[in-house]
């Protein structure tokens, strides 16, 4: 028996998957819609609303399911503006995001709007200086949401909180 090779094998097998995620670009009457998931201010980190993808399904009905989870909101999805990478080299995370441009199903907010699922902790609709102002992820995010189309690639970033 061959202990190194099975070791070997083990560790493979044993190695974070790729996480899959997809967000959505959401800019509303010139303003960025940002959410923060840290509970009690525990990081003032902003992106854009979406999460994990849920294998068996496409990833615009995942975006759907995700915005609506974290916002209340119902949207439109509509094309891919960027692929972003980040990763956590001491766990080996790795994580894909997909941006998606959308908008809103419906065009007013509905009132008292809310995070059905408990996730989001603040949400807001930021102009562009007012993004620039926050902590964000991912870099390109004001690019994507205040440029001129095309489809941007963000390449690798550390994780951050």
């Amino acid at each position: 028996m061959d202990i190194a090779r099975i070791a070997g094998d083990a560790a493979r097998m044993l190695r974070p998957v790729l996480r899959m995620a997809v967000r959505a670009v959401i800019v509303w009457q010139g303003r960025l819609l940002v959410v923060n998931a840290y509970p009690g201010g525990k990081s003032d980190l902003w992106c854009a609303p979406g999460g994990g993808v849920e294998r068996g399904t496409s990833l615009p009905e995942n975006l759907i399911r995700e915005v609506h989870e974290e916002t209340g909101l119902r949207i439109a999805v509509g094309a891919p503006c960027l692929v972003n990478e980040f990763h956590d080299p001491g766990s080996g995370f790795h994580q894909v995001d997909v941006y998606f441009r959308a908008t809103l199903a419906d065009a007013v907010l509905p009132g008292g709007w809310v995070d059905p699922a408990g996730v989001v902790t603040q949400r807001r609709f930021v102009t562009e200086p007012e993004l620039r102002g926050l902590r964000y992820k991912p870099d390109s995010l004001p690019d994507v949401a205040f440029g001129h189309g095309g489809i941007l690639y963000d390449p690798l970033e550390p994780l951050v909180r």
